[in-house]
């Protein structure tokens, strides 16, 4: 996106799609067999040789600015369902430790700073601190050792900090570490110090248990309860069944891509109308660790699985709308988000032919139109604006 360099000003080169594309023609000796996104019309918005140019399918293909500051999922997420989250509070943990200490200590927590730093000891076990993967003062990070204490104990902790944290995200992340967890404790940018997750070993030794305590927004004038309402079955699966709020919602929680991909084909084959909302997260630890290969590799899972949900849609009312929630470029130098335009793929059985949209200005324009082609009113949501085109609806 334009800014994207303001922060860091390298992130102005970031290309998340581009360089693993690149890199996987390299590390694998072929391109990356992404056939179901090429019929998508990835290809016709991203200028990549190894991207199909043409696509039999009905399909509307653009792009989509994030519509929030910074580049973070439980913001994009909230955006994308139509919150209007354009307003992000900024903050280094160590410039509210009073407040939190005294919130935890109020509840009967022991709390102590990290070796006099911007960085609570908790019970002994659970360290409260700056997350180091977003943009710095984005969000918090209670974690902890699941060999140290149950992921409850945790959330009770993560929940406390949620009661006074100004930031968008307090986030509970529970695992099994390469060693105690101080050793992993790093300064990040801005002025931010905390816990090096991918360093610790969280993401790769399994068992990972995560939860997204979100800024309070108003949930009703979102995408899922607006369908609840209109009494459409709502299905959340992976990260979405963390972050986002629909009390009516079936919910699916799981990490493994294969896992997210099971969750989505069951909850489309059910008969009847529904709402599915389905996130990936593996490209996003992918991304975090500065792996392309995994990345890429997780990208041909996924592009199966999309073939999948593609046979299974052929109703002229049907819609499968493909996007991001930020971008992610494992080559970039960092482990943090990059501020991208996100792809808008939208398949749409008999429809005719193939149209590119519009550059839409939010996230939140996506949510609204999904709620059209829900026949739900975009209006009701609290941001967002149907992306015009033609046959999309």
């Amino acid at each position: 996106m334009p800014d994207a360099g303001v922060l860091r000003p390298g992130d102005a080169a970031a290309d998340t799609c581009g360089h693993v594309l690149d890199h996987a023609r390299e590390a694998f000796g072929r391109p990356l067999r992404l056939p179901a996104l090429g019929a998508l019309g990835l290809g016709l918005i991203h200028p990549h040789p190894d991207l199909a140019r043409r696509t039999r399918l009905p399909v509307a293909a653009g792009r989509a600015a994030l519509g929030y500051p910074g580049a973070d999922t439980f913001a994009g997420h909230q955006t994308m369902m139509g919150a209007d989250f354009s307003r992000v509070t900024v903050a280094r943990l160590g410039e509210h430790l009073e407040e939190v200490t005294a919130a935890l200590r109020a509840a009967g927590h022991r709390v102590e700073p990290l070796d006099g730093g911007p960085v609570l000891v908790v019970d002994g076990g659970v360290l409260v601190h700056d997350n180091l993967e977003a943009d710095p003062g984005i969000n918090w990070n209670a974690s902890a050792r699941l060999d140290d204490l149950n992921f409850d104990a945790l959330l009770a902790v993560a929940r406390t900090v949620r009661d006074v944290a100004p930031v968008a995200r307090v986030i509970a992340v529970g695992g099994h570490a390469d060693g105690p967890l101080p050793r992993f404790v790093r300064p990040g940018d801005g002025g931010t110090v905390g816990l090096d997750t991918p360093a610790s070993g969280f993401y790769r030794n399994g068992g990972l248990q995560v939860r997204h305590l979100g800024a309070e927004l108003d949930h009703t004038r979102q995408l899922p309860e607006l369908a609840a309402r209109a009494r459409v079955p709502v299905t959340l699966v992976g990260k979405a069944a963390d972050i986002l709020a629909c009390e009516a919602a079936v919910r699916r929680p799981a990490v493994p891509t294969a896992d997210v991909l099971a969750h989505t084909l069951e909850a489309v084959r059910a008969p009847g109308e529904a709402l599915v909302v389905a996130n990936v997260q593996e490209s996003d630890l992918a991304g975090h660790q500065r792996d392309p290969e995994r990345y890429a590799r997780i990208l041909e899972q996924v592009d199966a699985g999309l073939a999948a949900l593609v046979a299974l849609l052929d109703e002229p009312g049907d819609r499968l709308v493909v996007t991001g929630d930020h971008g992610n470029d494992p080559t970039i130098g960092h482990a943090y988000h990059t501020r991208e335009y996100v792809p808008v793929l939208i398949h749409r059985p008999g429809a005719p032919g193939v149209e590119l949209l519009p550059d839409a200005g939010s996230l939140a324009d996506v949510g609204a139109t999904a709620a059209a082609a829900l026949g739900l009113d975009p209006a009701a949501l609290a941001n967002g604006t149907r992306i015009p085109e033609a046959a999309a609806v």
